[in-house]
């Protein structure tokens, strides 16, 4: 394990990107850390590189680049003229461009096209709430990001998680419709759902059956055929069928933690989490006069491994609260190493699983 500061020594984009970048995060007892980044909600591996890409879950935190050799990361969508090149009437109701300054992004899913490039999806609630579609185009250098256009939310509804199968067909989860709150799915009550665009339909439309206590991370199934949804306020993953998505196909539950993103990495199906039942802060989280503890105190983190066809979540990885982290929300599998991002942390942690 490494540890990288953010010093001038490094990219001007990582030392101007949060205050917290230009300070040194030396490695805690079990992790290393990544700094540059702010609130790292999600990660994906661009496959075949040294690259990453980390949402940024701030106002104007944007979108960021992250060289894994390098330990290094800085900002990517700036919002200039070479990086702008929407989908000619492929997307009407995408009214423009995101503001670069307000651009506040969450989930991220990456598929690859037919020519070699990527798309990458990613959750934007700066300025708009809309997904956001990019082409990622790597030449052999570092790779270049272009925005094609968006997919509006419908009126008050706000994405967490996006994930898309091989015919563009886009899914989003919503984890709290209006009306709910945190609380709300912590205590089992149904506030969230699956929100489905098919190339051709004016918007997204409520998929039936997919309602849950807090519908969070997604992800689609290789066949093509099934969808994963983790419900956080049940701690445990739902199994779509998207032929009939009238009830799951069935329902997997996290022995120990929080589940929070799901995430295809190198064909194994990855979850995240914060510790469920942490001694360091009193043990489960707690709901009062209906409000949800907001998880400031660090828990431990936990990495599974859905094994479908035990209907199980085996543990891959885990460790004790760090003072430099919390807020686990993602794993994924690069070069070896665990990257794991956090929905309140300024920094990406790496670790190397047992093996």
């Amino acid at each position: 394990m490494r540890a990288l500061s953010c010093t001038a020594a490094l990219w001007l984009a990582c030392l101007a990107s949060s205050p917290a970048a230009a300070q040194e995060c030396p490695a805690d007892s079990q992790l290393a850390y990544i700094c540059g980044l702010d609130r790292p909600e999600d990660l994906v591996v661009i496959p075949g590189t040294r690259w990453l890409v980390a949402s940024s879950f701030v106002p104007g935190g944007g979108i960021r680049l992250v060289d894994g050799e390098a330990r290094m990361a800085r900002r990517w969508f700036a919002g200039t003229a070479d990086q702008i090149a929407p989908l000619a009437d492929a997307l009407p109701a995408c009214p423009g461009p995101p503001d670069p300054a307000l651009l506040h992004t969450r989930g991220l899913a990456l598929r690859p096209l037919d020519d070699g490039r990527w798309r990458l999806l990613a959750v934007n609630h700066g300025g708009r709430e809309a997904i956001e579609l990019f082409d990622v185009v790597q030449t052999g250098g570092e790779p270049q990001i272009v925005w094609r256009g968006c997919l509006p939310l419908p009126a008050g509804q706000v994405a967490n998680s996006v994930t898309a199968f091989a015919d563009g067909t886009v899914l989003v989860t919503v984890l709290t419709r209006p009306g709910t709150t945190i609380g709300d799915f912590m205590l089992g009550r149904t506030t969230g759902a699956v929100w489905q665009w098919r190339p051709g339909e004016p918007g997204f439309s409520e998929l039936p059956g997919t309602q849950l206590p807090g519908n969070n991370g997604i992800e689609t199934d290789p066949d093509q055929r099934h969808f994963y949804v983790v419900s956080f306020g049940l701690h445990a993953v739902a199994v779509f069928d998207r032929q009939n998505t009238a009830a799951p196909v069935s329902l997997i539950t996290a022995p120990d933690f929080m589940p929070d993103n799901i995430r295809w990495s190198e064909g194994r199906l990855l979850l995240a989490g914060m510790r469920l039942d942490e001694p360091a802060c009193g043990g489960l989280r707690q709901v009062v006069d209906g409000v949800a503890d907001p998880m400031l105190c660090h828990r431990g983190w936990v990495v599974g491994e859905l094994l479908r066809d035990q209907e199980r979540i085996a543990t891959l990885a885990y460790g004790h609260p760090q003072p430099g982290f919390n807020g686990h929300s993602v794993a994924v599998l690069w070069q070896d190493e665990l990257w794991l991002g956090s929905f309140q942390a300024d920094r990406v942690a790496t670790v190397t699983p047992p093996r």
